[in-house]
């Protein structure tokens, strides 16, 4: 029988089986608002999507992690009103997992992939969890979508291997993940080892002081080892040789006492500026130039203290970027909105309801104090106090004020695309990357992309895939097609 007699003809339904309108956009409360939990489709496929792995993380799933300690270095108590933010000196320890994106438990480190960055903050507020990865930007704007990319990534359900012509495919039908592509195929797709990386937060934040004032903010890590990556045959020899590359260096690193750092910048944007920035500031597909918002260095991470059982602490460490402290917050970014529902539902499922009980997960600087009950694992900490609030027995009370400041909206709720600003379209800052490039990065950047578009089947996914890079620059289109066609016979 043949692939294609499996093929399940007619419209694109839910799991109920009810036509869907819309699978490109996320319902939102206006254009540009926050997405809304009526949107049933959305959290359909999030939910569905975070249970099709059993036990290991559907993404990320291959990791290493260390404890360390960040150090505020400047003043931007302006900014926020986050405690752990609130003078220079202060210090907070912290827990880092690096991790590949796409592959499984037992893949090799060395793999040109994106590399997932989940850093938490062990704050007297309790803790804060920034996660992103080691690339400013992503391949799709919407979380409507990130099940159906990452099912492109991993093995087809027919052949049990990953396919080039559902990646190409998948790409060159979104043509917002060009920027992205054109990095990951770039020297920095491989890095030499996770010490020799930047970390990003990639998505806009909301920061809010103590008067109330918004700012929006973008995170960076800047490593001090330098920058240092692999060229595809030095990575797939290392791959072989060594497929725990990265997480032994990362303990033996720490071991001999190398503690690696990075210094910590933000790019900082008032929130009047916000509607009329020439990019769409809460767009994942898009970066700020540092010509617009200069970085500021804030402070000093440095990762001192590796974990004594892996499982224990890296494997069952789960981080939530819904895990906020007051004076930051969300922004209407809607691959971070559904990441606010998604990474909590995939731990709840992954590691139990009780998760945040374990000792690399619950406050190190604090204590929480829930009302929640019972479940698996749950280790009888509350012993006889009320599980409920409000009550009269000196239980824990509301306080009130928000983590964070509203964010007004405006117009009727839909299916709404993420809005464009003056000089946003999908190509033009893929261009201006490539053409940042030296002429030997254009090089090795052409032959990684042509040697993986080249194992596509199909003329058209493969001229779809090329003209989203013509698109983004001429020459770049010019010499991907004389290199794929080269390559194709």
């Amino acid at each position: 029988m043949t692939q294609e007699a499996h093929v399940t003809q007619g419209p694109l339904t839910t799991e109920a089986g009810a036509p869907v309108a819309d699978n490109q956009n996320s319902e939102t409360a206006g254009v540009g608002g926050p997405v809304l939990v009526q949107d049933q489709l959305l959290l359909e496929k999030l939910a569905h999507f975070n249970r099709e792995r059993i036990p290991e993380r559907v993404v990320h799933a291959r990791g290493a992690g260390a404890y360390g300690t960040f150090t505020v270095t400047a003043d931007v108590t302006r900014y926020t009103r986050a405690k752990f933010l609130s003078e220079v000196g202060k210090q907070t320890e912290t827990f880092l997992r690096f991790s590949t994106v796409a592959d499984s438990l037992g893949g090799a480190d060395a793999r040109r992939d994106p590399r997932g960055w989940a850093l938490k903050f062990y704050t007297e507020e309790g803790n804060y969890d920034l996660v992103g990865n080691n690339t400013p930007v992503f391949f799709i704007r919407d979380a409507i979508k990130f099940p159906d990319f990452i099912h492109t990534q991993k093995r087809d359900p027919y052949t049990g291997s990953q396919e080039p012509d559902n990646v190409w495919d998948f790409w060159g039908l979104s043509p917002e993940s060009t920027h992205q592509v054109t990095w990951l195929f770039g020297d920095r797709g491989i890095p030499a080892s996770y010490r020799h990386m930047n970390g990003y937060g990639s998505h806009t934040f909301q920061w809010s002081n103590e008067a109330g004032e918004v700012f929006w903010v973008k995170y960076h890590f800047k490593t001090d080892q330098g920058i240092k990556n692999l060229t595809q045959a030095e990575a797939n020899a290392l791959a072989g040789e060594d497929p725990d590359s990265h997480q032994r260096d990362l303990r033996e690193s720490i071991e001999r006492g190398d503690f690696p750092s990075w210094t910590v910048q933000v790019q900082i944007m008032p929130a009047a500026e916000a509607a009329h920035y020439r990019f769409n500031p809460f767009d994942l597909t898009k970066v700020w130039p540092h010509e617009d918002y200069p970085p500021i260095e804030i402070g000093k991470l440095e990762l001192n203290r590796n974990p004594e059982n892996v499982f224990a602490e890296v494997e069952q460490s789960i981080f939530s970027p819904a895990h906020f402290v007051p004076g930051i917050g969300p922004s209407p970014d809607k691959m971070l909105q559904g990441r606010l529902f998604a990474y909590g539902d995939a731990h709840r499922y992954r590691v139990g309801i009780n998760a945040d009980h374990l000792p690399v997960n619950r406050p190190h600087a604090t204590e929480a104090r829930t009302n929640s009950r019972d479940g698996h694992l749950y280790d009888g900490r509350h012993k006889g106090s009320k599980n409920y609030e409000p009550n009269s027995f000196g239980g824990p009370a509301q306080t009130g004020r928000p983590l964070w400041e509203s964010t007004p909206v405006t117009g009727g709720t839909g299916n709404h695309a993420t809005p464009s600003h003056s000089e946003d379209d999908d190509f033009v800052q893929a261009g201006n990357l490539y053409r940042l490039f030296s002429e030997d990065e254009k090089s090795r950047l052409i032959e990684n992309l042509s040697g993986f578009i080249a194992k596509v089947s199909r003329d058209d996914i493969v001229e779809r895939a090329v003209d989203n890079f013509r698109r983004a620059d001429a020459d770049f289109g010019k010499r991907l097609v004389a290199a794929v066609q080269a390559l194709r016979g």
